[in-house]
C-alpha cells in the first residue's frame, strides 16, 4: 500500500473539477506497492525512486499519465499518446467516475504492468535531438552568436528538444525569431522553456 503524501491530500481538497475521480484513482492507485509523492503539482506514484503513473486533469478528462506508457502492451487499446511529440508517456482517459469504476481491473493490471516494465529495466530509446529539424532562424542565431549555441548545446537533451518543437511550432519566421530571442536568458541560464 502506497504511503500517504501530505501535498496529494490537499490537491485532493482543493480539487473542484475531478474531485470524485481523483478520490478514486487514487484509491485504485495505493493499494499497490507504490509510494506516492508530488510532482509537477499532481499526485504522481514512484516505484524505487522511478516514476510509474500520475493524475492529472484537464477540461474534458482526468487521466493517469504512464511514465513509460509507450512500452506497455496496451492489451484494451486504451493508451492515448498526447500529441505526436511525446515519445514515452501515454494516458489512460476518463470523462467519469462511473468510467472508472467500471475500469477498476483494467486500471489496475496497466499500472501492474507499469511496475513489471520498471522492474525489468526496460528503457524508452528516445529519438536524437540531431533528428528534430532545427528552425533556419536559431542556425542563423547561433552563426551571430557562438556563445547562446555554446550554452543550448550545453542543455539537456530533453530542453533541447523542448526548445526546438517549441521554436519550430511557430508558424511565422517573425515569431520564431522573438522566441528565439525570448529564452536566450533562459537557456544561458540551463532551464527548459516551461521552468521558472
Amino acid at each position: 500500500m502506497a504511503t500517504i503524501h501530505p501535498k496529494v491530500e490537499k490537491f485532493l481538497q482543493n480539487a473542484e473539477q475531478w474531485h470524485d475521480e481523483f478520490e478514486k484513482l487514487r484509491d485504485i492507485i495505493i493499494e499497490l506497492p507504490l509510494k506516492e509523492d508530488f510532482k509537477w503539482n499532481h499526485p504522481c506514484y514512484t516505484f524505487q525512486e522511478s516514476n510509474i503513473v500520475l493524475i492529472h486533469g484537464f477540461n474534458d478528462y482526468c487521466a493517469l499519465l504512464f511514465h513509460k506508457g509507450a512500452l506497455l502492451k496496451d492489451l484494451e487499446n486504451l493508451l492515448i499518446q498526447q500529441t505526436e511529440n511525446v515519445q514515452a508517456a501515454r494516458q489512460l482517459r476518463f470523462t467519469g467516475l462511473q468510467e472508472i469504476i467500471t475500469q477498476e481491473a483494467i486500471i489496475k493490471a496497466y499500472i501492474e504492468e507499469a511496475i513489471e516494465v520498471e522492474k525489468s529495466g526496460l528503457e524508452i530509446e528516445f529519438k536524437d535531438t540531431s533528428e528534430y529539424s532545427m528552425p533556419d532562424e536559431l542556425v542563423a542565431r547561433f552563426e551571430e552568436d557562438p556563445d547562446y549555441e555554446n550554452a543550448f548545446y550545453a542543455l539537456t537533451p530533453g530542453r533541447q528538444r523542448g526548445y526546438l518543437l517549441h521554436f519550430s511550432s511557430a508558424k511565422q519566421s517573425a515569431t520564431r525569431t522573438a522566441r528565439i530571442e525570448k529564452y536566450r536568458q533562459k537557456i544561458f541560464d540551463g532551464k527548459g522553456y516551461n521552468e521558472r
